[in-house]
């Protein structure tokens, strides 16, 4: 007994008993002098007076040894006398909310309203009573009778197919026992059973245990399993129904009828039968709750909520875990979204193109601007699956880590406009491959960046040095453990999409890192605040200006690289494509300026996809998901670019000047063999590829300038 104990139960039940025992020897020895009248005085002696001397010693010889055990056993077993008996016995509830309110479900012990007896139908009592206890309201606590009648039944089967426990035993186990079958566990819940007849009404009994049984389903008490398994209180169960649930208690997991309908139905009309024994129903009435079984209305819980709730429930741990009593959680999720995420997901992943292509298994995640989780997909099904593959899974992000890479280069003096050549490229023997095995030549970190260039990320990370990209992986919410390898800016290590997610928030606002979180607060079921989160400005991890820079680069993903399927409308949107060796896995991250999201798209067992790269399902999923919940919400269209000032058309004439340079740079770079083959590929073609993608200018100490053409110049026009 895990409840404090009271100190004068021992001398109470002392105090009770010698009382019994004088009562007893009182009314024993006016017995005795009647009869002793009856016999000559020499015989009385004798006859009566020795034999019942010495019975009386005997009995006072055992009784006292027995008394003191028995206040012992009292003392170990009974509770505090102020015990709640409301919450004894159980796990406390936990309430979980949405965002705006809505309830999402709950983890720990199901619990409905406390119902009343008076307001229920008469036969929802009566079906109880029938079936568990028919001698309720004439036995002390224990039925002899019943435990006799029992044994009997239980012997001659030669197993136990009948319990002899009366309903105030059962309430006695529920609220403060164990389920040990053991002679020593019995003899607590037969004290325990006189402890609670001696402190409440019958009717407080039955109540309580109406309130506290268990009904499978984690449901305890009536009102909980009324709403599981019918969504109606329990005032308005009919007789099927009634029946169906007062046949529970003998199987609650066995008989649950979401899991066993027809063997929950059977047993429901032993307890029709039962009422009919008693004469509590008529033999028609009888026959018409049978020829009408109860009609399941479950309880309306939606799948996808299943890894939410159990990643609030982690949460919580670290927030409230030593609380004691019922919590209400409100949390981050938006149902909107949540609605939206759940059938982007299914949309994809359960269409026959999916399966054809061996993909089986999807997760997505949304935070909000203050790093609310405002989605959360851990699965196909949660149902079938409670494995979370936003939190649990650790994967291989593949290309979606190159923002990080990307990010230490432009803290380290590079810009988007930086020229790099692409070409092939060994480090330490390896040798990186670009998707389709072909290579830019000469462009700018910005077309590396939106084609997702392998060969010049590995460029980069070597001109920078490979400690700078895990600095900065870190610096924005990467925990996995990076190590210094020449693939390191490839993606190789493994993370989880909650993680990799998170860490493009900053490139979103502004460099500011709000912390990932499901909880808003917390407080008991009375009201009284345990935990509110406070609404303060996030932390800076990076400059305000990398964030812009980074954002100029993932829009590029999305204008003009491999994202671009991820666009929404009316919309700008940044993010990265992901896709790892043998098409295991494929990611999608980005954000709006209301929204950081992130897809990944696989296999449980890593089996690889048949060439299902994260421009494909995840950026459809993505784009699905991202535009359905920003018309539905009415998310006014704001842009992500932070100032860029527009482009000089002017650039245009920069073409002929350049042109010569290219050529030598390809010779120098590639040879005479590949500069036969390209040639024509000119600094002006990626001036203009990139003019168009749309408006855009590097960054200037003086916005406007315009440089002239050398015939201009020599015409002595002024800059």
């Amino acid at each position: 007994m895990a409840s404090p104990k009271d100190p004068g139960a021992a001398e109470r039940v002392v105090d009770e008993t010698m009382t019994d025992l004088s009562v007893g020897m009182v009314a024993l020895r006016q017995w005795f002098s009647r009869q002793s009248r009856l016999l000559p005085e020499r015989l009385r002696w004798r006859f009566i007076g020795r034999p019942i001397g010495t019975a009386m010693s005997t009995a006072l010889t055992v009784a006292i040894p027995l008394m003191a055990v028995n206040a012992q056993v009292a003392f170990n077993t009974f509770p505090d006398p102020l015990t709640d008996l409301s919450l004894a016995g159980r796990q406390p509830n936990i309430l979980i909310l949405a965002k705006d309110g809505t309830e999402l479900g709950s983890r720990g012990s199901d619990l409905g309203d406390p119902v009343d007896i008076d307001t229920l139908p008469p036969y929802v009592v009566e079906a109880f009573l029938a079936t568990e206890d028919r001698n309720f309201f004439e036995h002390p606590g224990f039925d002899p009778f019943a435990l006799l009648r029992a044994t009997l039944r239980n012997w001659t089967a030669g197993t136990v197919v009948q319990g002899g426990s009366t309903i105030t035993q059962q309430l006695a186990k529920n609220l403060f026992l164990t389920g040990d079958q053991t002679i020593e566990r019995k003899f607590e819940e037969l004290h325990l059973s006189l402890w609670l007849e001696a402190r409440l009404t019958k009717k407080e009994i039955l109540e309580l245990y109406l309130n506290r049984i268990y009904l499978g389903a984690n449901t305890f008490g009536l009102s909980a399993a009324s709403q599981a398994y019918f969504s109606k209180p329990a005032e308005e169960l009919t007789l099927s129904e009634a029946a169906l649930l007062a046949g529970l208690p003998k199987a609650p997991s066995t008989l649950a009828p979401h899991v066993n309908l027809d063997g929950a139905i059977k047993r429901s009309h032993e307890v029709i039968g039962n009422l009919l024994e008693t004469q509590k129903i008529t033999g028609l009435t009888a026959r018409l709750a049978m020829m009408e079984p109860p009609t399941l209305a479950l309880r309306d819980e939606r799948d996808g909520y299943g890894y939410f709730l159990d990643h609030v429930a982690a949460e919580l741990a670290l927030r409230a875990g030593d609380a004691n009593t019922d919590l209400v959680v409100t949390t981050t999720l938006d149902p909107v979204a949540q609605r939206h995420a759940e059938a982007a997901v299914k949309a994809v992943v359960e269409t026959d193109a999916a399966k054809a292509r061996g993909a089986t298994q999807a997760a997505l995640i949304a935070y909000d601007r203050r790093g609310g989780i405002a989605a959360m997909v851990g699965g196909q099904s949660y149902r079938l699956s409670q494995f979370n593959r936003t939190t649990q899974a650790k994967r291989q992000p593949g290309s979606a880590f190159k923002p990080f890479v990307y990010l230490a280069a432009m803290e380290a003096g590079f810009d988007q406009d930086t020229v790099l050549v692409d070409q092939p490229v060994q480090v330490d023997g390896w040798s990186p491959k670009n998707y389709r095995e072909t290579f830019l030549g000469a462009h700018r970190l910005r077309e590396a960046f939106a084609r997702s260039s392998n060969t010049a990320t590995v460029q980069i990370s070597e001109a920078i040095g490979r400690e700078r990209i895990i600095d900065a992986a870190q610096q924005v919410g990467i925990n996995a453990l990076l190590e210094p390898y020449p693939t390191l800016p490839l993606g190789v290590f493994e993370t989880s999409l909650h993680d990799l997610t998170a860490a493009y928030m900053p490139f979103a606002y502004e460099g500011h890192s709000p912390k990932p979180h499901a909880i808003a607060s917390i407080s008991t079921r009375g009201g009284q605040m345990l935990y509110e989160r406070q609404i303060d400005v996030a932390p800076r991890v990076i400059s305000v200006r990398s964030a812009e820079k980074m954002t100029d680069l993932l829009l590029a993903v999305t204008t003009s690289g491999t994202g671009r399927s991820a666009r929404i409308p009316g919309h700008e949107v940044a993010g990265k494509t992901g896709t790892t060796d043998d098409w295991r896995d494929a990611w999608f991250i980005g954000y709006s300026a209301h929204l950081t999201a992130g897809v990944w798209v696989g296999n449980d067992d890593s089996e690889p996809m048949d060439r299902v790269s994260g421009a494909t399902f995840p950026a459809q999923i993505w784009s699905n998901f991202m535009g359905q919940t920003h018309v539905e919400e009415d998310l006014e269209p704001l842009s992500l670019d932070h100032g860029y000032f527009a482009p000089d058309k002017e650039l245009y004439s920069l073409k002929s000047t350049y042109d010569a340079l290219r050529d030598d740079l390809m010779l120098r770079a590639y040879g005479a063999r590949e500069y036969s083959t390209r040639r024509n590929d000119s600094i002006g073609g990626i001036l203009r590829r990139q003019m168009d993608q749309g408006p855009y200018v590097p960054e200037s100490p003086v916005q406007g300038r315009v440089v002239r053409p050398r015939e201009d110049r020599d015409s002595g026009t002024n800059n």
